[in-house]
């Protein structure tokens, strides 16, 4: 006989952990499945984000970002370090014991919170009485059921039509993660996130890195005045960004990939680099769940459709992260896993789609919230716009990091804050007060009367709130 659970969730990315362990903390009886493998076989929680995205980056920027240093920064402090040199499987054994210690921490946390862990892929049976049975196949399968079934699968990386990834000269985000020596030439196509990530940690231990954009502008979903000085910074570091190409014919060799396109001038280009990584955006993850089985509807791009609740077409199932709509980022399904789990218990859980932050791990850092100023004109929406440079920063300038702007939009009429864009140092814990201001409905001024330490970086947050009625305090 099979066990039976209140609520089976399959997947323990963000959404699915957070999920698992907010529902078992509301009394139900929960399961949680997930496939992820560590190199031993082991299960490996955490998704993606933990295993081959976000985590795992954060450590190689980290590491490349010291290495960057010593090398170009540390003179300027009086600090004399003689020749620098990376240990490149030191530098990747670290990011795997960084991700090994979130992948422990989540079970961990199952076990505190009373969830039973299944390791293996989950898929759907059929609908039973009350609930759902669900197959796990595994090192031992069984099946469970479930009154309840949270979907939180993940997406995959999009490969380039016929141009399948390898891992070993054509990578995804997994196998630029696992990068064993630092190439002589590395090309990306997408300056996305992952792109311009990857691209920063391979050109900080010296790579020749080229970044292929189809696209004519340059972070399109950034405010346009962020995005040009972002791009002024990585010029100047010496990614080679190319905007508005055509990619063409990918051939890969023993010897590396020749990667043909045309630039933006209409010229034919031929470029040979060791690796290429393949950053063009990701799809939402339906494989093996055999939703058909008890008839789960799926959108055009095979995403599970949902409505603002996150239920499903079928009663007691509902579907969060990644294989949903909305932005494909870690701290949203996280959002959307607590707020399912309390729906489930009847309270009344809330993700606010409009203060959900967006980050950039790059040197500078590139955040964001709310609404662009090209967002703004095109909406017909009257604005005021700040804005305040770090270079006038004694904070940034004691950093010896002056790159950058802090930017605040707010409504013409009322002040309300309508978007808070950031590049520059430590952007990304900077925007955290802007999504605190923004969900409790904050005006511009409300930041610029608010004391701030000095000296610190937020110091140009309230300069540039002060800015949007032309004052400053000039720190």
């Amino acid at each position: 006989m099979s066990q039976a659970f209140d609520v089976v969730v399959i997947g323990a990315g963000p959404g699915g952990y957070i999920a698992a362990i907010r529902a078992a903390q509301l009394g139900f009886k929960v399961a949680c499945i997930d496939e992820w493998k560590n190199a031993a076989g082991g299960p490996a929680p955490g998704g993606t984000c933990t295993n081959v995205g976000c985590i795992p980056s954060k450590a190689l920027l980290q590491s490349s970002e010291h290495f960057e240093h010593a090398n170009h920064h540390f003179a300027d402090h009086g600090i004399s370090t003689g020749k620098v040199t990376m240990d490149v499987a030191k530098m990747v054994g670290r990011k795997d014991t960084v991700v090994k210690q979130n992948n422990d921490g989540i079970l961990y946390l199952f076990k505190k919170n009373k969830v039973t862990f299944f390791h293996g892929r989950g898929s759907f049976v059929r609908a039973a009485e009350g609930g759902y049975e669900v197959q796990v196949t595994g090192a031992k399968d069984e099946a469970i059921t479930g009154k309840q079934v949270v979907i939180a699968t993940g997406s995959n990386a999009r490969a380039l039509p016929g141009v399948p990834f390898d891992e070993e000269n054509i990578l995804s985000n997994d196998g630029a993660l696992r990068i064993g020596a630092v190439p002589k030439k590395l090309a990306l196509i997408g300056s996305g996130v992952i792109g311009l990530e990857m691209g920063s940690v391979w050109r900080r231990l010296g790579a020749e890195v080229t970044i292929l954009e189809g696209l004519p502008t340059f972070l399109g979903a950034v405010d346009e005045q962020i995005a040009k000085e972002a791009k002024k910074a990585f010029d100047k570091q010496g990614l080679k960004i190319e905007l508005g190409v055509k990619v063409g014919e990918i051939k890969n060799g023993k010897k590396g990939v020749n990667v043909a396109y045309t630039n933006a001038k209409g010229e034919a280009v031929a470029l040979d680099v060791d690796k290429l990584i393949v950053s063009i955006g990701r799809v939402p993850n339906t494989n093996g769940l055999n939703a058909e089985a008890v008839g789960l509807a799926l959108d055009e791009r095979g995403a599970i459709v949902v409505d603002g609740d996150c239920k499903t077409n079928l009663p007691g199932v509902w579907a969060v992260g990644d294989v949903v709509r909305g932005p494909m980022l870690a701290h949203k399904a996280e959002e959307e896993g607590v707020a399912v789990a309390e729906r489930m218990a009847g309270q009344h859980g809330h993700v606010n789609f409009n203060t959900i932050p967006w980050v950039i791990y790059t040197s500078p850092e590139i955040a964001w919230v709310g609404r662009t100023e090209q967002q703004l004109k095109a909406d017909g929406v009257a604005y005021k716009a700040g804005t305040f440079p770090f270079l006038a920063n004694g904070r940034a300038r004691a950093l010896g990091d002056t790159t950058g702007m802090v930017k605040f939009l707010a409504d013409a009429t009322t002040d309300e804050i309508l978007g808070v864009h950031i590049v520059g140092p430590m952007a990304s814990e900077l925007i955290s007060e802007a999504v605190v201001a923004m969900e409790f409905k904050a005006s511009a001024e409300d930041i610029a009367r608010i004391c701030h330490a000095h000296p610190s970086l937020s110091e140009a947050t309230k300069e540039a709130a002060l800015a949007v009625d032309k004052r400053t305090l000039n720190f």
